[in-house]
């Protein structure tokens, strides 16, 4: 019980000391790998007689009388001082080159056999390094040897000119793959800065001409896609479409502003603007009401498009033609070109206001850069009718102010238009030709439909032929009598009988 007492006096102050927890493990670790270390490091680890041979060589170790054909090789050499062996460009981990010293050649009277079951046939060359071998090279290793293409030292692969050729081989082999992650962050990084171009230029617009004591501002009551102050101006119908709408004037029912816009978030779209350039345009379209606007068809554009609209347009096509200018009065700059129903029409439309702001020569070329086409019609394709339609060209967002005058063009009509009223013999004239064009129409719906009919009894005709096709010869021969009892019947004279009384 004393000695027990005494140790465990002894252990206590040992236990304060002692790491516990984490602490231990780290320090446990540390000792193995410091074990470890010395054990490689100490000269013991160089001899190969402890690890790496199987027990079948322990004969080949045996002390004894050796045969007298055979040649045994020395149990164990001196081992060499300890050294850092170098690796050579042969191999890494290889045995190192014999010591010649250390080699006995059997005498010149016995012949040796080929094959040596030296101790060093199951060598390990993971477990030993800088170790001296006594296996004895035969000729047939020399042979080998010598017969072997000699290995390129690491001078000759630095220097071998076909090694440098093969980084390019492999850049070009990639070429196709960099291209297309490069097409890909191009067109990523496009999408995001053209879609924000767009949108900044629209908003330029708007806040230029729709926000408060604006153009429109000024001239409608309600501005916006919604009835509330807080309602969006803008509405976004795709990445280059944007919208605007305003109501609440005399007059008219309401206008609708579409601006369509470059498709600058598409790469392939931005290269062909390249080479075909086109223009952002906005596009105005009033809806007049029906007892505001009288019989007006009239147009107004740039001359090569003032002939396109002429010729594809049908309510220009029908009632409206190209007007020469005036004798006397002032008109147009030479760039534009009228197309109305009338002379009358185009004089009373075409104001001196007009021309000293815009359409004049002088005021064309100063504030009428951004124009393309105006088109008033009573006759418009639709459910709305009466309708204006205005189309400028939106400038840059830092020079929207260029368009003030054209943007000034749509109420200043909108008044004109509403309080036009047509001559007696301009109205009579306009009304011949409404009623000789409903009278076309009404014999062009006439012809759809007599067409309509024939294509039917052609079809209902081909259909009884691929029938009567298909019937054998005795259905075919009561048919025909049939249909000839009929024909018969039809042509007797009709009797009425009468009763006598």
């Amino acid at each position: 019980m004393a000695k027990r007492s005494s140790s465990s006096l002894l252990t206590s102050p040992l236990s304060l000391l002692l790491p516990r927890g984490d602490a231990f493990l780290y320090l446990f670790a540390l000792i193995s790998l410091f074990s470890i270390l010395l054990h490689h490091l100490s000269p013991a680890a160089a001899h190969p007689h402890f690890e790496g041979f199987d027990a079948d060589e322990d004969d080949d170790f045996a002390i004894g009388e050796p045969k007298s054909d055979e040649f045994i090789a020395p149990i164990r050499s001196t081992p060499p001082p300890i050294s850092l062996s170098t690796s050579t460009p042969e191999s890494h981990h290889g045995p190192p080159e014999s010591d010649q010293s250390q080699i006995q050649s059997p005498p010149s009277d016995q012949n040796p056999k080929p094959a040596s079951t030296s101790a060093f046939d199951y060598w390990d060359e993971e477990e030993f390094e800088g170790i001296p071998q006594s296996e004895v090279v035969t000729e047939s290793a020399a042979a080998a040897g010598s017969d072997s293409d000699p290995v390129p030292s690491s001078e000759d692969l630095v220097e071998d000119p076909k090694l440098d050729v093969k980084l390019p081989r492999k850049i070009a082999s990639f070429t196709v793959e960099i291209a297309c992650v490069s097409f890909l962050i191009v067109f990523t990084i496009n999408y995001f800065t053209g879609k924000k171009e767009n949108e900044n230029l629209a908003l330029a617009w708007a806040s230029k001409f729709a926000t408060k004591d604006s153009i429109f501002d000024k001239n409608f009551s309600l501005l916006g896609v919604g009835e509330t102050d807080d309602s969006p101006l803008l509405l976004q119908e795709g990445k280059n479409v944007f919208k605007f709408y305003a109501s609440g004037r005399r007059f008219c029912s309401g206008l609708l502003a579409t601006m369509e816009l470059k498709s600058r978030h598409d790469l392939i779209s931005r290269l062909y603007n390249m080479v075909v350039p086109c223009k952002d345009e906005i596009t105005f379209e009033v809806y007049m009401n029906d007892d505001s606007m009288d019989q007006v068809v009239f147009a107004l554009a740039r001359k090569k498009l003032a002939k396109t609209m002429q010729k594809e347009l049908r309510d220009l096509q029908r009632f409206a033609g190209l007007v020469n200018p005036p004798n006397g009065r002032k008109w147009v700059a030479e760039e534009l070109q009228v197309v109305s129903e009338s002379k009358e029409v185009a004089t009373d439309l075409i104001t001196d206001a007009v021309l000293d702001q815009v359409f004049g020569d002088k005021a064309f070329e100063k504030f009428g850069k951004g124009f393309i086409s105006m088109h008033f019609s009573d006759q418009q394709p639709g459910t709305s009718k009466k309708m204006l339609v205005f189309k400028f060209a939106l400038p840059d967002e830092n020079n929207m102010a260029d368009m003030t005058r054209l943007v000034a063009l749509v109420p200043y009509y909108i008044d004109l238009i509403g309080r036009y009223k047509l001559s007696s013999h301009a109205r009579a004239k306009t009304e011949a030709a409404r009623a000789k064009v409903a009278q076309e129409m009404y014999k062009e719906l006439q012809n759809a439909r007599q067409d309509a009919l024939q294509r039917k009894k052609a079809e209902q005709r081909k259909k009884l032929e691929e029938a009567e096709a298909k019937l054998s010869a005795e259905a075919l021969r009561r048919k025909e009598a049939k249909e000839r009892a009929r024909q018969m019947k039809k042509a007797m004279p009709k009797m009425k009988m009468t009763k006598a009384h």
